[in-house]
């Protein structure tokens, strides 16, 4: 027990120093006026009744649009995608979802520039349309090219959990519902969707949390004018200095994200306890 409490120690130094330390600051700011001055600090809520004033409302309204069409986006591509997948051998399998997390190892700053390159007026896509007599298409600042980083930014969060879940289905149970007189579709819809659900649930909230909370995508590929909640936190920080009210906006997303990641661990409970 001594010999493992000291491999311990050292995590435990650096879970407090950099998560726990951090995390009680940002609290603190959130319920506090006087910016870095921790000496004359007020408690109050204003910062948490500030977001209720129409144009924080409309940043989170816009932020949760755009991150519902992009987790939809996400789940339909994502779901074919990983299914097409599990149809091959085990080896290759490991090679396609190797494929898939590719992408990741990007920064993503940069994968975004690339996307400006090709969505731009005088981009890539513009220049081939033009080379078939096509007028060019302005597609940079839409939220069709901020959904579509977000997409491509995305998409391995949600292929991921739904390639695993389907992996755990024992094959068995689709010969079953063939010899039950079940065809493809019903086969499909009862056993493989049904059981695939867990992994499908844990893709959205990924997706979804991740989508709303991101700055870069929406910054570049909407040239400023999209202020979702991550470029919320990041202005507030950054900008305009309100460390308090940008402290606050970040604990109802850490508030967000604790009750989404209660949500996966009940699943996994109950997907724990059906086998």
């Amino acid at each position: 027990m001594k010999q493992f409490v000291k491999l311990v120690r050292p995590y435990m130094v650096w879970l407090v120093v950099m998560v726990i330390v951090p995390l009680l600051l940002i609290v603190l700011y959130s319920v506090t006026t006087g910016g870095n001055d921790l000496v004359n600090i007020q408690f109050t809520l204003d910062n948490f009744k500030k977001m209720t004033e129409p144009i924080y409302v409309a940043v989170f309204v816009k932020s949760f649009q755009l991150g519902l069409i992009s987790v939809g986006i996400c789940l339909i591509a994502g779901y074919i995608l990983a299914y097409l997948i599990t149809l091959f051998s085990e080896r290759v399998q490991g090679l396609l979802i190797l494929f898939v997390t590719i992408p990741m190892w990007i920064n993503t700053l940069l994968r975004t520039y690339a996307w400006i390159c090709l969505l731009s007026d005088n981009g890539i896509i513009n220049t081939v349309l033009g080379f078939f007599g096509i007028e060019p298409v302005s597609m940079m600042y839409t939220d069709f090219a901020v959904i579509l980083g977000l997409v491509s930014d995305l998409l391995p969060f949600m292929v991921i959990p739904i390639h695993t879940s389907l992996c755990k289905i024992d094959h068995s149970l689709h010969e079953a519902a063939m010899d039950l007189g079940a065809n493809r579709f019903q086969t499909f819809w009862r056993v493989t969707f049904k059981l695939s659900i867990p992994g499908v649930l844990n893709g959205i909230i990924m997706t979804f949390l991740l989508s709303i909370s991101t700055f870069v995508i929406p910054k570049l590929l909407g040239g400023g004018q999209y202020m979702l909640i991550g470029n919320l936190v990041e202005t507030q920080f950054i900008s305009v200095g309100d460390w308090n009210f940008g402290s606050a906006i970040s604990v109802i997303l850490a508030f967000i994200i604790l009750i989404a990641i209660t949500c996966m661990k009940r699943i996994d409970k109950e997907e724990i306890e059906e086998e």
